[in-house]
């Protein structure tokens, strides 16, 4: 199951089950890469990222890990996308089973998410849309880019719009601070 967070952001149940130790209702068929293991492989990205867009590396990395499964979900294992990104006409794309927070309750939709590359590609263009903001609203996520902590950063997420789930910036503070994932801040 796929939850969607906003404008096109998503984790998996089984995640949000293991983040509070509840025994996933199905099963998972990759074999599971250990949570230090990605964190390790994608913080260099994520502090490369922070110096060239000022988008701090908790973050980064909070989101890619609770929305990706910690890179196990199909949409990031087989296409590179950690953030659940939609694709927009003329990207290339995968067409999958998501759910959206509407009305005060979680809705299935089937939705064309971005195909990436490399997760490389996908981090970066994660890091582009905070920057750049959407073609409506330019300045959507200043308050991320413009954090100097990771809670202020978190919030920025939700105000701006990023996600429908309400709990979302709780989520990622949480996920840092489980993690110290603000270790890799350089703010």
């Amino acid at each position: 199951m796929i939850i969607l967070l906003g404008l096109g952001f998503w984790q998996t149940d089984i995640h949000w089950q293991q983040l509070h130790k509840e025994k996933p209702t199905e099963e998972v068929t990759q074999v599971p890469v250990s949570r230090e293991a990605f964190i390790k492989k994608i913080a260099p990205e994520a502090q490369k990222l922070e110096k060239q867009y000022g988008l701090l590396a908790s973050i980064s990395i909070a989101q890619a890990a609770l929305e990706s499964n910690w890179g196990q979900s199909e949409l990031s294992s087989k296409y590179n996308n950690f953030f659940g990104v939609k694709s927009s006409a003329e990207q290339p794309s995968v067409k999958l089973a998501t759910k959206e927070y509407e009305n005060n309750q979680w809705i299935t939709i089937n939705d064309s998410f971005r195909v990436y590359s490399s997760w490389q590609d996908s981090m970066a263009a994660h890091a582009q849309l905070l920057v750049n903001g959407t073609s409506d609203n330019p300045q959507r996520y200043a308050t991320v880019i413009q954090a100097k902590d990771y809670e202020t950063a978190a919030n920025g997420l939700v105000t701006g719009g990023y996600a429908t789930d309400p709990t979302y910036a709780d989520k990622i503070i949480h996920m840092i601070e489980t993690y110290h994932l603000d270790k890799y801040d350089d703010k």
